[in-house]
């Protein structure tokens, strides 16, 4: 039975400020038959992926929007200790700004998933594995206090993590980290700007994440804008999928109004883009 009064700590509050991210072992494990029935359905529903090819092993495969797919899944981001999690680091209007489903291959090199300066709305995501996963077969791996954009120490790092064996003489799976060795029903939280990886991974390790974001001010909707474009690549015409709007509540739809209110360039540039992608190459 879930903990109704959970909620994190001020220990956890000040240590995700310092490092960046947090661990929930075992979080949604009362919920993990039917996460992991609910992504595996999604997969078949979209032929295995989002350009509707199967996943072959060869390279990661990747659903945007995902848990949108799933009514079951959805319900995700109306989980009390998720909004807990939530609403504690990035307030009670935090926007939910997507998640993508994946099949990861391999090796995930050292990388971020944005550069927000510290003036900047914070973008946090929240991953949810289903597989048991060590060091050696491809869990999560992120270096703490790499978040802190503008920090010596944090930029430092960016500008060389990815020279490794030439700066530093070690492979990538070497570089000073945490590793996090994960059960099915496992959850972990970062900082978009937190440097993280994986390394050793099979040809089909499963894991799916929500990002969220504290609420955009007025005068810059023209940056959530620019985020919002992003999904363009994935040929998503609005944000969010008819089944995670349809199917939201008053409270869902406070943590999803502010980016419905700004996706309506997306259709457009979501068009050009499976036409480039369509259009004959030339050379």
């Amino acid at each position: 039975m879930a903990d109704q009064d959970f909620k994190l700590t001020e220990h956890q509050i000040n240590f995700y400020d310092v490092f960046g991210y947090l661990s929930f072992p075992g979080l949604v494990a009362d919920r993990i038959d039917e996460i992991v029935r609910e992504f595996e359905n999604v997969w078949v529903e979209r032929g295995g992926g989002h350009y509707g090819k199967p996943h072959e092993g060869k390279a990661r495969s990747c659903i945007v929007p995902f848990i949108d797919q799933s009514e079951v899944l959805c319900t995700l981001l109306d989980d009390h200790r998720i909004l807990a999690i939530a609403k504690t680091l990035l307030g009670d209007d935090f926007n939910y700004m997507g998640s993508d489903g994946n099949f990861y291959v391999g090796d995930t090199g050292w990388h971020s998933d944005g550069g927000h300066g510290p003036n900047d709305p914070m973008h946090i995501k929240i991953a949810f594995y289903l597989d048991e996963l060590t060091g050696d077969t491809g869990s999560l791996r992120v270096i703490p206090g790499s978040h802190r954009l503008g920090d010596h120490y944090a930029e430092s790092l960016s500008g060389q993590i990815g020279r490794s064996p030439d700066l530093w003489g070690i492979h990538g799976r070497d570089v000073p980290a945490t590793i996090f060795n994960t059960q099915p029903g496992d959850v972990v939280l970062f900082n978009h700007n937190c440097k993280h990886s994986a390394f050793g991974g099979s040809a089909r390790r499963r894991m799916f994440t929500m990002n969220l974001c504290q609420r955009y001010p007025e005068d810059r909707l023209e940056d959530l804008r620019n985020y919002i474009s992003g999904g363009a690549r994935f040929w998503v015409e609005r944000a969010f999928g008819e089944k995670m709007v349809n199917t939201a509540g008053s409270e869902r739809m406070r943590h999803l109004e502010q980016v419905m209110a700004n996706d309506g360039h997306l259709a457009e540039l979501s068009r050009q883009a499976r036409a480039n992608m369509d259009e004959p190459s030339r050379g």
